[in-house]
């Protein structure tokens, strides 16, 4: 888990659990509100997770929260396959492409009026089912996701689109995206390494990662010499 300050481009903490879990994520929390204890994050951006959304409400109760796009339109394009046999489905996935390219209010209307058009024109297809024969299941949704995809799409619009009313709030969580793939690159060159020493050594470059110039340098050695002597 990695925790980035997107103004300054800085990560400002980051562990390593087996899971997202709640208490995992909380106990993440509870240490960047300590670093941050003097100036608040003016917004938040993540990738919806059920632990994140549980930690940001109870320790950032009043700050502006995104929903990363990019995460949305990745989870809406796997929901509607490209190449799909189905009119309406082709149809929404180019409505749903559009999601991360709405820069201003306006865009906005009309990006929800194409939408709200295509949910009053397909309403039927949505609700159809599929009878199970010799299945545990009685029913279930014929499309399936299709109508994942709508639900996502009509999620509230506070948190789709925060960075409308909040200018200075990221749509994306790319930044953070950035450091993710550097590491990817960074592991897959040192392939062979046995988990524990992935953890260290992706700890040590985001370590270094902080090392802005010799007086950072310093710093970090005075900070980590007495730990390194008495181990």
């Amino acid at each position: 888990m990695i925790y980035r300050d997107i103004t300054n481009k800085v990560n400002l903490y980051w562990s390593y659990h087996f899971s997202e879990s709640y208490t995992a994520i909380e106990k993440d929390f509870e240490k960047v509100i300590l670093i941050i204890k003097d100036s608040l994050p003016s917004g938040v951006v993540t990738d919806w997770k059920g632990a994140l959304v549980s930690a940001v409400n109870i320790f950032l109760p009043l700050v502006p929260h995104q929903r990363c796009l990019t995460h949305v339109k990745r989870s809406l394009l796997r929901f509607l396959p490209l190449r799909s046999p189905i009119l309406a489905t082709r149809k929404l996935r180019k409505i749903a492409q559009e999601i991360i390219r709405i820069e201003s209010v306006d865009d906005k209307i009309k990006w929800r009026k194409d939408l709200y058009s295509w949910i009053a024109e397909y309403r039927s297809l949505l609700k159809e089912k599929t009878i199970g024969i010799g299945t545990k299941k009685r029913w279930w949704y014929t499309h399936g996701n299709t109508r994942r995809a709508v639900k996502l799409l009509t999620f509230e619009e506070k948190y789709l689109f925060a960075y409308l009313d909040y200018p200075f709030l990221p749509k994306t969580n790319n930044s953070l995206e950035g450091s993710n793939s550097q590491m990817k690159t960074k592991l897959s060159n040192h392939r062979g390494m046995k988990v524990h020493l992935q953890v260290i050594f992706i700890f040590w470059l985001l370590t270094f990662k902080r090392v802005k110039n010799r007086k950072d340098l310093k710093s970090l050695w005075d900070s980590l010499k007495n730990k390194i002597y008495r181990f």
